[in-house]
């Protein structure tokens, strides 16, 4: 791993590095590498809904078998198709989103960032450690921007949820319990028995990300895992990895053969003086608990002829429900997020360090070693 001043120093001066926009109002040109990742529509819709924010150039697919395929797809459809080279050798495009296989996904990031793009990498970023840690140190050093696709990051309901954390709402967390899992079909059971790690590593990295955000790096990780449908099909399709703190335990569990699996999707935390569940987990609702109340919000009543503002607490002591208004577009708040750093001269939330701590705890989760 790199030394941490030396990639905290770069990643801060990413944002204010080799950008073309001039004015937070500036569009950033931008274009897609890859088409198979499962966000890789899902992104794209996302920077066609924001043209006052992006200039979307074209996209590319290095699977020569999936080239048609993705150029008749609706969210491509109308988009100018270019090749890989193509899209690094134009130095008018500032930044590469990176949606291609897991197998593919290190080198594609490396080769823009080498290009010198700023990168939108999609998780978890690669199959080995090493070569995530490469790609961080090569960013860093060359003042380029690079933000992971961990869409619950922008979710109101775990922002809340930091928030209640790291404000101390809860006291000092004892436990967290965390589940996110699907029902997926053969074609994805026959992809995912072939990558390390299987579910764990490709979808429950999301869950890994927030648990970092809210307790930092874990001093020990153990995995385990059952294939449902053994001994015909080995694919260790139900895991739950169990993550240690000096004072608090977290499961975080990852089921592939739940029928009821979005719905399941949820995260529980509970400390010393209140708790806290999501559930579903991006629906915006939940139940927070407090032993008192906690937060401030304004409020402005008419007092007499005139309106007055006062301060009351936004959460009252016991349990308060909630249910937050949630984006219709899932990945939008990220490319917002990444238009603030590129063309705003603002930073992410999250650091480098904190991207390569949830890497290898996402790797050490699917029972890996990093």
């Amino acid at each position: 791993m790199m030394h941490r001043r030396t990639l905290l120093a770069g990643l801060a001066m990413a944002p204010f590095a080799r950008l073309l926009a001039a004015d937070s109002s500036a569009r950033i040109r931008i274009a897609q590498i890859g088409t198979s990742h499962a966000h890789a529509s899902g992104k794209m819709d996302a920077l066609r809904s924001l043209p006052d924010l992006y200039a979307v150039v074209g996209f590319a697919e290095p699977i020569a078998a999936r080239q048609a395929s993705a150029q008749k797809a609706k969210s491509f459809a109308g988009l100018k198709y270019l090749t890989e080279e193509e899209i690094l050798a134009d130095r008018s495009i500032q930044a590469v989103v990176i949606e291609t296989t897991l197998e593919d996904s290190a080198r594609a990031a490396l080769a823009a960032l080498k290009a010198g793009k700023h990168i939108h990498l999609d998780k978890p970023g690669a199959e080995r450690h090493a070569d995530f840690v490469a790609l961080r140190r090569y960013a860093a050093e060359h003042n380029l921007t690079v933000q992971m696709g961990y869409m619950l990051r922008y979710n109101p309901a775990i922002r809340l949820l930091v928030e209640a954390v790291k404000e101390g709402w809860l006291g000092e967390v004892m436990e967290i319990d965390a589940s996110m899992g699907k029902l997926i079909d053969e074609g994805t059971r026959k992809r995912f028995a072939q990558l390390p790690g299987g579910g764990m590593y490709e979808l429950a990295c999301h869950l890994v990300d927030t648990i970092v955000t809210l307790m930092g790096p874990p001093t020990s990780v153990q995995a385990f895992g059952n294939a449902t449908r053994a001994p015909q099909d080995p694919f260790v399709d139900n895991q739950l990895a169990v993550l240690s703190y000096p004072k608090a335990t977290v499961t975080i569990r990852c089921n592939h053969a739940d029928p009821f699996g979005g719905p399941h999707r949820s995260i529980a935390v509970r400390g010393t003086r209140g708790a806290m569940e999501i559930s579903p987990l991006e629906s915006g609702k939940g139940i927070l608990r407090l032993d008192e109340a906690r937060g401030t919000a304004k409020v402005c009543r008419q007092v007499g002829d005139k309106m007055v503002m006062f301060a009351e607490p936004r959460f009252k002591k016991g349990e308060n429900t909630f249910a937050l208004d949630v984006p219709k577009g899932r990945y939008d708040e990220e490319f917002r997020d990444l238009h603030r750093v590129l063309a705003g001269g603002q930073a992410f939330a999250w650091s480098g360090d904190h991207d390569i701590a949830v890497h290898a705890t996402a790797l050490r989760a699917a029972g890996l070693t990093p």
